[in-house]
């Protein structure tokens, strides 16, 4: 099989990076800003090690910015590229309203490349009149307008990635819901309907990790039945998300400080993930914080 090359291009600011590091994640080969003299040499070199050359895919990432960057020359280079190495070559071309580039500019303070000592609307302008050449060459082109960096990250993933799809990365988090809900969390399951081993002074310094709050926030009377359905609607969802091709899943489990009940339960999902074939990352975002009673709230009373 040939080898496959992806040309990354676009405009500063539509994403580049973003698409350049997915593909990097996929297994792909990438390569940034190479000056176009070298691109001969690139090729020409050994493959990576562990490579065996039967679907090594390389994606070149070029812009304004790129040592002797000429939009004739590289569609030139393209069709000799296919020709002296029998490369299948693909051009992806990152758009973005003008708009929307300035306001990213505006909020990360940074200057546009080509418009160092002007106003960014300036620069978008004729990089966007130099680029003219290769966004009419491209094969491939994402707007980026609407699309922050993690879904334009998942678009790449079902553009890009095997034709086998994958497993979604799976993350199960703990998290308190007094320390603001994780912003990646895809489902969301509050745990403060059981009890609450922060009222219990023995209990209060350990975290959910520990046997005996376990054993505690497990003898909640609500507790095995609830957290078995939360399972497994999960054993459920999880493998439609991967036919549907989303690339990253997470499952966010709550209480209040994210130190007791959120911490146990999310272990044991965890290990129940697994135990169904999937590879879950366990993380605990609040872990470590101080228990403090004026995030858990009043203290109520509870029939165990």
């Amino acid at each position: 099989m040939s080898q496959e090359v992806l040309l990354v291009t676009g405009l500063s600011g539509a994403g580049k990076s973003t698409v350049l590091k997915t593909l990097e994640d996929l297994g792909w080969e990438v390569v940034d800003n190479l000056p176009l003299v070298l691109l001969d040499r690139l090729l020409d070199a050994p493959l990576p090690a562990g490579v065996d050359g039967r679907r090594q895919r390389l994606a070149l990432g070029i812009g304004a910015r790129t040592r002797d960057f000429d939009p004739a020359r590289i569609v030139d280079r393209i069709g000799r590229m296919r020709e002296d190495h029998g490369l299948e070559v693909g051009m992806l071309f990152l758009d973005c309203a003008g708009a929307e580039l300035e306001r990213r500019y505006s909020e990360t303070r940074r200057r546009h490349p080509l418009a160092l000592d002007r106003p960014a609307a300036d620069g978008i302008a004729y990089e966007r009149e130099l680029l003219a050449p290769l966004r009419d060459f491209a094969n491939r082109l994402i707007d980026t307008t609407s699309l922050n960096a993690h879904a334009l990250g998942l678009q790449v993933r079902r553009s890009f990635g095997d034709e086998q799809g994958g497993e979604p990365v799976l993350s199960v988090v703990s998290f308190g819901f007094s320390r603001g809900l994780p912003r990646d969390a895809d489902l969301v399951f509050d745990m403060r309907f059981l009890r609450n081993p922060h009222w219990v002074p023995d209990l209060r310094p350990g975290t959910g990790l520990d046997a005996a709050v376990a054993d505690y926030v497990a003898a909640d009377r609500a507790y095995e039945e609830a957290v078995s359905r939360i399972e497994g609607l999960l054993a459920l969802l999880i493998p439609r998300y991967r036919a549907e091709g989303k690339a990253y899943v997470t499952v966010a489990i709550g209480c209040t400080g994210g130190r007791h009940r959120s911490v146990h339960v999310a272990e044991r999902i965890g290990g129940f993930l697994r135990g169904r074939g999937f590879s879950p990352t366990v993380r605990h975002r609040d872990l470590e914080a101080a228990p403090q009673d004026s995030l858990e709230g009043p203290r109520l009373r509870r029939q165990g």
